[in-house]
């Protein structure tokens, strides 16, 4: 990320790292429908469960979680049936590879 000093454009102050000054809330590096948990961010545990996972599956699982990690935060029923369309893929996939 270019860096520079703080600096304010449209009312919004940002650091030399031109992260979000002052503030806990940065929708780019810790949006806060993804930082529920408190001690775990979704990225962190998507990228431990694809760790050892076979590489044709691991998107599949990955999108299931972050829809399934954010969808009491961001929205709702829309993220269960988009969880829900990627398992159904993923079984479908994980199907035609277990024949």
């Amino acid at each position: 990320m270019a860096k520079w000093s703080t600096t304010e454009w449209d009312g919004v102050k940002y650091d030399e790292d031109g992260y979000y000054a002052n503030s806990k809330h940065d929708p780019v590096q810790k949006p806060a429908h993804y930082n529920q948990n408190g001690t775990m961010e979704c990225i962190e545990a998507i990228e431990a469960l694809i760790t050892t996972m076979d590489q044709k599956y691991a998107y599949h699982a990955g999108a299931i979680l972050k829809y399934l990690w954010r969808f009491e935060y961001k929205n709702g029923l829309e993220d269960l049936e988009k969880a829900e369309w990627y398992l159904k893929r993923l079984i479908k996939k994980y199907k035609e590879v277990h024949k």
